[in-house]
Protein backbone atom coordinates (compact mmCIF):
# COMPACT_ATOMS: atom_id res chain seq x y z
CA UNK A 1 0.00 0.00 0.00
CA UNK A 2 1.50 3.41 -1.14
CA UNK A 3 2.31 5.54 2.11
CA UNK A 4 1.77 9.34 1.50
CA UNK A 5 3.27 11.39 4.71
CA UNK A 6 1.88 14.28 6.41
CA UNK A 7 3.00 16.37 9.19
CA UNK A 8 1.53 16.46 12.33
CA UNK A 9 -1.32 18.59 13.04
CA UNK A 10 -1.36 20.56 16.07
CA UNK A 11 -3.13 18.49 18.42
CA UNK A 12 -2.34 18.31 22.72
CA UNK A 13 0.77 16.50 24.06
CA UNK A 14 -0.85 13.15 25.16
CA UNK A 15 -1.11 9.47 24.66
CA UNK A 16 -4.70 8.64 23.85
CA UNK A 17 -5.65 5.07 23.98
CA UNK A 18 -8.48 4.75 21.68
CA UNK A 19 -10.76 1.75 20.74
CA UNK A 20 -11.92 1.23 17.43
CA UNK A 21 -14.48 -1.58 16.65
CA UNK A 22 -16.37 -2.59 13.30
CA UNK A 23 -19.91 -2.34 15.35
CA UNK A 24 -21.47 -4.46 12.67
CA UNK A 25 -19.36 -7.62 12.58
CA UNK A 26 -20.43 -10.26 15.30
CA UNK A 27 -18.50 -11.22 16.93
CA UNK A 28 -16.76 -7.87 17.29
CA UNK A 29 -13.64 -6.56 15.53
CA UNK A 30 -11.92 -4.18 17.84
CA UNK A 31 -8.47 -2.73 18.55
CA UNK A 32 -7.24 -1.20 21.13
CA UNK A 33 -5.02 1.35 20.16
CA UNK A 34 -2.08 4.02 21.86
CA UNK A 35 -1.91 6.79 19.49
CA UNK A 36 -0.34 9.94 20.01
CA UNK A 37 -3.02 13.12 20.39
CA UNK A 38 -1.31 15.09 17.94
CA UNK A 39 -1.56 12.25 14.78
CA UNK A 40 -2.83 14.03 11.51
CA UNK A 41 -5.98 12.23 10.60
CA UNK A 42 -4.35 11.41 7.14
CA UNK A 43 -1.79 9.82 9.56
CA UNK A 44 -4.41 8.07 11.29
CA UNK A 45 -5.86 6.35 8.35
CA UNK A 46 -2.69 4.73 7.49
CA UNK A 47 -2.34 3.39 11.02
CA UNK A 48 -5.85 2.20 10.85
CA UNK A 49 -5.05 0.46 7.53
CA UNK A 50 -2.26 -1.60 9.43
CA UNK A 51 -4.41 -2.38 12.29
CA UNK A 52 -6.93 -4.13 10.85
CA UNK A 53 -4.78 -5.15 8.06
CA UNK A 54 -6.69 -3.06 4.76
CA UNK A 55 -4.76 -2.71 1.47
CA UNK A 56 -6.07 1.14 0.94
CA UNK A 57 -8.02 0.57 -2.36
CA UNK A 58 -10.46 2.64 -1.73
CA UNK A 59 -11.85 5.66 -0.33
CA UNK A 60 -12.31 6.67 3.65
CA UNK A 61 -13.50 9.38 5.45
CA UNK A 62 -13.83 10.64 9.19
CA UNK A 63 -17.09 12.01 10.84
CA UNK A 64 -17.36 13.51 14.27
CA UNK A 65 -21.09 11.60 14.50
CA UNK A 66 -22.31 8.09 13.15
CA UNK A 67 -22.77 9.62 8.71
CA UNK A 68 -25.75 6.84 8.93
CA UNK A 69 -27.84 8.03 11.94
CA UNK A 70 -31.11 9.86 11.59
CA UNK A 71 -30.39 13.63 11.92
CA UNK A 72 -32.57 15.79 13.56
CA UNK A 73 -33.54 19.08 11.90
CA UNK A 74 -32.11 22.66 12.73
CA UNK A 75 -34.64 24.97 12.06
CA UNK A 76 -36.06 22.94 9.48
CA UNK A 77 -32.73 22.03 7.75
CA UNK A 78 -30.84 18.65 8.25
CA UNK A 79 -27.08 19.14 8.72
CA UNK A 80 -24.94 16.32 7.89
CA UNK A 81 -22.42 16.31 10.48
CA UNK A 82 -18.47 17.41 10.03
CA UNK A 83 -16.35 15.38 8.02
CA UNK A 84 -12.73 14.81 7.02
CA UNK A 85 -11.34 13.81 4.11
CA UNK A 86 -7.99 13.80 1.92
CA UNK A 87 -7.61 17.37 0.65
CA UNK A 88 -7.40 16.94 -2.85
CA UNK A 89 -11.02 14.97 -2.39
CA UNK A 90 -12.34 17.96 -1.12
CA UNK A 91 -15.47 18.88 -3.13
CA UNK A 92 -18.27 20.49 -0.87
CA UNK A 93 -17.66 23.66 0.69
CA UNK A 94 -18.72 21.50 4.33
CA UNK A 95 -15.96 19.63 3.38
CA UNK A 96 -12.93 19.34 5.37
CA UNK A 97 -9.05 18.19 5.33
CA UNK A 98 -8.01 15.42 7.26
CA UNK A 99 -4.40 16.58 6.62
CA UNK A 100 -4.80 19.77 8.92
CA UNK A 101 -7.02 18.01 11.90
CA UNK A 102 -5.91 15.80 15.24
CA UNK A 103 -6.90 12.90 16.36
CA UNK A 104 -7.04 14.67 19.52
CA UNK A 105 -9.36 17.32 17.95
CA UNK A 106 -11.54 14.85 16.05
CA UNK A 107 -12.42 13.31 19.43
CA UNK A 108 -13.01 16.40 20.93
CA UNK A 109 -15.41 17.44 18.20
CA UNK A 110 -17.16 14.06 18.55
CA UNK A 111 -17.30 14.59 22.21
CA UNK A 112 -14.81 11.62 22.69
CA UNK A 113 -16.15 9.40 20.05
CA UNK A 114 -15.77 9.61 16.44
CA UNK A 115 -16.04 7.62 12.92
CA UNK A 116 -13.85 6.18 10.24
CA UNK A 117 -15.56 5.04 7.37
CA UNK A 118 -13.31 3.05 4.82
CA UNK A 119 -15.10 1.57 0.86
CA UNK A 120 -18.10 3.71 0.49
CA UNK A 121 -19.36 0.42 -1.41
CA UNK A 122 -18.79 -2.19 1.43
CA UNK A 123 -19.23 0.51 4.14
CA UNK A 124 -16.86 -0.16 6.58
CA UNK A 125 -17.57 1.83 9.33
CA UNK A 126 -15.04 2.03 12.15
CA UNK A 127 -15.96 3.60 16.23
CA UNK A 128 -12.99 5.40 17.52
CA UNK A 129 -13.70 5.83 21.47
CA UNK A 130 -11.55 7.53 23.54
CA UNK A 131 -10.70 5.53 26.53
CA UNK A 132 -8.20 7.18 28.54
CA UNK A 133 -4.74 9.76 28.33
CA UNK A 134 -1.92 9.88 29.60
CA UNK A 135 1.59 12.43 29.25
CA UNK A 136 4.25 10.84 26.87
CA UNK A 137 7.18 9.05 27.60
CA UNK A 138 10.51 10.10 25.76
CA UNK A 139 10.32 6.47 23.87
CA UNK A 140 6.88 6.23 23.70
CA UNK A 141 6.22 5.53 19.81
CA UNK A 142 3.09 6.89 18.34
CA UNK A 143 1.36 4.09 17.47
CA UNK A 144 1.09 0.91 18.54
CA UNK A 145 -1.65 -1.55 19.25
CA UNK A 146 -2.17 -2.58 22.72
CA UNK A 147 -4.79 -5.84 22.20
CA UNK A 148 -7.87 -6.51 19.80
CA UNK A 149 -9.98 -9.49 18.98
CA UNK A 150 -10.26 -11.13 15.28
CA UNK A 151 -8.66 -10.00 11.96
CA UNK A 152 -10.07 -7.44 9.15
CA UNK A 153 -12.59 -8.23 7.29
CA UNK A 154 -11.27 -9.21 3.39
CA UNK A 155 -11.57 -6.59 1.27
CA UNK A 156 -14.31 -6.30 -1.20
CA UNK A 157 -15.94 -9.08 0.33
CA UNK A 158 -19.30 -6.99 0.25
CA UNK A 159 -19.27 -5.52 3.78
CA UNK A 160 -20.38 -7.37 7.33
CA UNK A 161 -23.24 -9.34 5.43
CA UNK A 162 -21.29 -10.55 2.94
CA UNK A 163 -18.47 -11.24 4.98
CA UNK A 164 -20.04 -13.25 7.32
CA UNK A 165 -21.82 -15.26 4.61
CA UNK A 166 -18.51 -15.82 3.30
CA UNK A 167 -17.82 -17.11 6.32
CA UNK A 168 -20.41 -19.55 6.40
CA UNK A 169 -19.48 -20.84 3.35
CA UNK A 170 -15.89 -21.60 4.13
CA UNK A 171 -16.88 -23.30 7.33
CA UNK A 172 -18.75 -25.86 5.49
CA UNK A 173 -17.14 -27.89 3.61
CA UNK A 174 -20.37 -29.26 1.94
CA UNK A 175 -21.24 -26.26 0.63
CA UNK A 176 -21.55 -25.96 -3.23
CA UNK A 177 -19.62 -22.79 -3.30
CA UNK A 178 -16.94 -23.94 -0.57
CA UNK A 179 -14.22 -24.17 -2.90
CA UNK A 180 -14.96 -21.51 -5.44
CA UNK A 181 -15.01 -19.06 -1.90
CA UNK A 182 -11.87 -20.49 -0.51
CA UNK A 183 -9.85 -20.20 -3.98
CA UNK A 184 -11.26 -16.31 -3.60
CA UNK A 185 -9.99 -15.72 -0.83
CA UNK A 186 -6.57 -17.43 -1.22
CA UNK A 187 -6.52 -14.88 -3.60
CA UNK A 188 -6.95 -12.14 -1.87
CA UNK A 189 -4.83 -13.22 0.86
CA UNK A 190 -2.31 -14.50 -1.15
CA UNK A 191 -1.78 -17.70 1.30
CA UNK A 192 -2.31 -20.83 0.47
CA UNK A 193 -3.84 -21.64 3.85
CA UNK A 194 -6.79 -21.89 5.98
CA UNK A 195 -8.30 -18.78 6.29
CA UNK A 196 -8.88 -18.20 10.11
CA UNK A 197 -10.97 -15.15 10.73
CA UNK A 198 -10.03 -15.12 14.41
CA UNK A 199 -6.01 -14.72 13.56
CA UNK A 200 -4.86 -11.18 14.87
CA UNK A 201 -0.32 -11.05 15.24
CA UNK A 202 -0.27 -8.29 17.63
CA UNK A 203 3.18 -8.11 17.19
CA UNK A 204 3.41 -8.19 13.38
CA UNK A 205 0.99 -5.35 13.63
CA UNK A 206 3.26 -3.11 15.92
CA UNK A 207 6.39 -3.88 13.86
CA UNK A 208 4.51 -2.82 10.99
CA UNK A 209 3.69 0.50 13.01
CA UNK A 210 7.03 1.01 13.83
CA UNK A 211 8.42 0.96 10.41
CA UNK A 212 5.23 3.27 9.41
CA UNK A 213 6.43 5.79 12.41
CA UNK A 214 10.13 5.44 10.77
CA UNK A 215 9.01 6.93 7.86
CA UNK A 216 6.85 9.60 9.15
Amino acid sequence: MERPTAKMADGADSLLQVRMRLPECDPEIWRLLELAGSLSLAQVHEILQVAFGWEGTHLHRFTAGDPFARLRPVDGEIIDPPQWLPAQWCEEPTDLAEEDCSLDQLLAVGSGGAFYEYDFGDSWLHRLELVSRRPPNEDTPPARLLAGARRGPLEDSGGSPGYGEILDVLADSAHPDHVEVAEWVTDVTGIDEPYDPDFLDINAVNRALAAWSQAI
